[in-house]
């Protein structure tokens, strides 16, 4: 057995279709969709380039949804600046500009927002 990287993130939403068009105006592309097994709603895989694919979730009322979190998600990108204004664009709020940096020996340039359920996204370029 081996591991391959991540096959996705699950993100419990409040408004899925307010996710869905965010990431969606970013590049994302939808790649599957699926009803939820115990909900009338919908979940989305969307990929946000190379695999990196986010699960889109209808938040319901159950503890493990509302206890729910990541740290953040960090989307390689070729230009964190024009990820970030484009984000900004539709409608995220930011968090911290754009930034050069030496993370040891790795120079970077990195950004953060805010998604629609105040999710901290991180726009990484490896410079």
């Amino acid at each position: 057995m081996k591991f391959d990287g991540y096959h996705h993130i699950g993100l419990w939403v409040k408004d899925p279709q307010k996710s869905l068009d965010f990431y969606t105006s970013l590049g994302a592309k939808i790649v599957h969709s699926f009803p939820m097994a115990d909900k009338p709603a919908v979940i989305n895989l969307v990929d946000l380039g190379n695999n990196a694919v986010v699960e889109i979730i209808p938040r319901g009322n159950g503890e493990e949804e509302a206890n729910a979190h990541w740290a953040h998600l960090a989307i390689r990108t070729d230009d964190a600046r024009t990820a970030y204004d484009q984000a900004l664009k539709a409608g995220a709020v930011s968090r911290s500009e754009p930034r050069d940096m030496n993370l040891g020996t790795m120079a970077v340039t990195n950004a953060f927002v805010l998604g629609p359920d105040h999710e901290v996204i991180e726009f990484f370029q490896v410079r």
